[in-house]
């Protein structure tokens, strides 16, 4: 074999080497597409947060944010309801200047009228019985009174353990007893003004 035979042999052993090479890297590259890269497994204490962290180090735009730790709500406090003796200071300055004693509230065996004092109805007297009546501008009310400033339904006057109780409906502009704005139903002394829109009445014997 000549020198030029051997050059030859030499140059096709190189040739078919680089298309073997070259067939390898096709058939690995196409495996790695369709069966994906073989995962490494991580060490269970630490491991994680550690790679976790060299990551965030290298691509720190790449990393997602971590998740806002939700705080609990705080438990909601509901306000404790007004007592229905809160303006009882104010209600026996009403009762005295009326020299009304402190226990004379009106009840069923005193109170026999509903008075209106004030408004587009003073002058006006209602008897009172054991039913409830109504107050709002309602035609359904049992005292309709239609004014500005009066809800449809806007207080109830009702027996309770037969005293007379005042109880505000709700209403936008309030029941005002004595001056007081009523928050839960509040007994109603004789001779003391309630006052419901540009209406006032009392209850008396």
């Amino acid at each position: 074999m000549n020198v030029s035979e051997l050059t030859l042999l030499v140059l096709r052993l190189g040739f078919l080497l680089v298309l073997w090479l070259f067939i390898f890297g096709i058939v690995y590259a196409l495996r790695s597409d369709l069966f994906g890269q073989r995962v490494r497994k991580q060490p269970k204490d630490g491991a994680p947060a550690v790679a976790s962290a060299g990551l965030a180090a290298a691509f720190p735009s790449a990393m997602p944010a971590p998740a806002p730790v939700m705080q609990p709500a705080p438990a909601f406090v509901q306000p404790p309801p007004a007592s229905a003796a809160a303006p009882t200071e104010q209600l026996s300055a009403q009762a005295a200047k009326n020299d009304l004693g402190p226990g004379d509230k009106a009840t069923a065996q005193n109170a026999t009228r509903l008075v209106i004092t004030s408004g587009p109805k003073a002058g006006t007297e209602f008897p009172l019985t054991v039913e409830s009546v109504t107050i709002g501008r309602s035609a359904d009310s049992s005292l309709v009174i239609r004014d500005d400033y009066t809800s449809t339904h806007h207080a109830r006057l009702m027996l309770w353990n037969d005293k007379w109780m005042i109880q505000d409906l709700d209403s936008t502009n309030g029941t005002f007893l004595a001056g007081i704005r009523l928050a839960v139903p509040t007994p109603v002394p004789l001779n003391t003004t309630v006052k419901i829109g540009a209406t006032s009445f009392e209850l008396r014997r």
